[in-house]
């Protein structure tokens, strides 16, 4: 692109990730001709972004650099004239996450970040926020480019795209970097020597393996990372169960899974392990925050002016460094190959053309270019692709207009809720539970407060015991 300095504004800059964010930045000090990073948060997460940016400042120095670190609860002034933006936020911060997995949980439902219940509920809290940060961008930095890994990233990738009419933006995942870290190893080969050819929606692709010859691996990665028989391990995911596939099935597929299939393909195991947490009072969310309490307690060491290895921890490492390097990639035009979420545009033939897919790519100068996939040839991957998908287009327009006939709709057809009386329960007292962060819900919710006292009751007596 050719600038020759650089302002890039992160949103949720009070995060725990950020010390990653500005490492990643620092390794590409040659490549980023940066002038100021603006970390910006609100109000309820004040102490967190002065501890994490005093933080960034010791490690900008550390490395002997002169950028400038804006902290501010102005989001408006801080996107002028930016360059990059990148989004890390979490609307309700993680008390939110934590009513979003203890009460499906509490009915013996799946409670999770980006899957079931808690999956939609967090796109209904964070869509509309995305949308104003866009009308924000559409005043103060027009040119610039949306990097980004909130949450549910397909769906606020493509919120942000077809609703927001952002077309420079881009979402991201940390799990294809580990499924393909863990490919490499199964076939004992340099991640550079092999050809990972990813598609479909977020937390719920598929891949394809080839090696410089062009001979495709897919089915020895399988065999040998799921058959019984075979001793390589399949651990894929450091923040989510690791239940074993099923190897017939995979090999029926022909297709690597995504980790988070395994809500899907094994939901009976991971159902199970989930209640366990929840009995024990150690639910993911529960675990994160505790796990986020000791990491600002290292950020706040005045001597500290690197990465602590704890982050890693946190479950969603590599998620910062994916950023930097897509920042890169553009401000270069480095056609670095990566996996993101962007506007399908016929990637995928089996999915809406101008609705968000997940795949392989290229980055350039001008932008993300997919790798063409198209067709899901087994039909019982593009069966529940299709699925999914829906359900997601369902939950984007649940959460941007309010409309509760929209959200039941959603909960019905997401496999991992129950139909009929359940998926309305859940619904009815995730809203009450979140009427802080909803407002497009504002009628329904008051409308619940009136006539479901029993509802109220039993979301009050849980949350009592977070």
């Amino acid at each position: 692109m050719g600038k020759e300095s650089l302002k890039i504004v992160t949103i949720g800059g009070g995060s725990s990730y950020t010390p990653e964010l500005i490492e990643g930045y620092i390794l590409r000090k040659e490549q980023l001709p940066i002038r100021e990073i603006v970390l910006v948060d609100i109000e309820a997460g004040k102490e967190k972004l002065e501890t994490v940016g005093e933080m960034a400042r010791r490690q900008i120095k550390a490395a002997g650099l002169d950028w400038k670190v804006t902290l501010t609860l102005d989001r408006f002034e801080a996107l002028k004239d930016a360059d990059y933006v990148t989004t890390q936020f979490r609307v309700g911060l993680l008390d939110a996450r934590i009513k979003d997995e203890r009460i499906p949980l509490s009915h013996g439902v799946l409670g999770q970040e980006t899957n079931g219940a808690g999956g939609m509920f967090k796109a209904f809290r964070t869509i509309p926020v995305i949308l104003d940060i866009i009308e924000d961008m559409k005043v103060q930095c027009p040119n610039a480019w949306l990097v980004n890994f909130t949450n549910p990233a397909g769906m606020v990738t493509e919120a942000a795209i077809k609703q927001g009419g952002w077309e420079r933006t881009l979402g991201l995942c940390n799990v294809p970097i580990g499924h393909t870290k863990l490919g490499a190893e199964a076939l004992d080969m340099p991640e550079e020597d092999l050809f990972f050819h990813y598609a479909g929606i977020n937390h719920f692709h598929w891949h394809r393996i080839w090696d410089k010859e062009g001979n495709e691996r897919t089915l020895e990665v399988i065999d040998k990372l799921y058959n019984p028989k075979s001793s390589a391990s399949a651990g894929d995911m450091e923040n989510i169960h690791q239940a074993s596939f099923h190897y017939e099935q995979l090999k029926d597929l022909e297709l690597l899974p995504c980790g988070y299939h395994r809500y899907y393909y094994i939901e009976d195991e991971m159902l199970e392990h989930s209640i366990e947490e929840f009995e024990a009072g150690e639910t993911r969310a529960q675990v994160v925050k505790e796990t986020e309490k000791r990491l600002f307690e290292l950020y706040k060491d005045p001597a500290l002016d690197h990465k602590p290895e704890e982050l890693t921890q946190r479950g969603g490492t590599h998620y910062s460094d994916a950023a930097c390097e897509i920042i890169a990639s553009i401000q270069n035009d480095k056609h670095t190959e990566m996996v993101v979420s962007t506007q399908n545009n016929g990637t995928i033939t089996d999915l809406p053309y101008d609705s968000a897919v997940e795949v392989s790519g290229v980055v350039t100068g001008k932008g993300f270019v997919p790798y063409n996939w198209g067709t899901f040839e087994h039909p019982a991957a593009r069966g529940a692709l299709q699925l999914m998908k829906g359900m997601e287009e369902t939950v984007i327009r649940a959460a941007v207009d309010g409309d509760y006939g929209a959200a039941l709709q959603a909960f019905t057809i997401n496999p991992l809720v129950p139909g009929g009386h359940m998926a309305k329960t859940l619904l009815d007292q995730m809203l009450y539970a979140h009427k802080e962060y909803l407002p497009q819900f504002a009628d329904k919710i008051k409308e619940i407060e009136e006539n479901q006292p029993e509802d109220i009751e039993y979301i009050d007596e849980l949350m009592k015991s977070n």
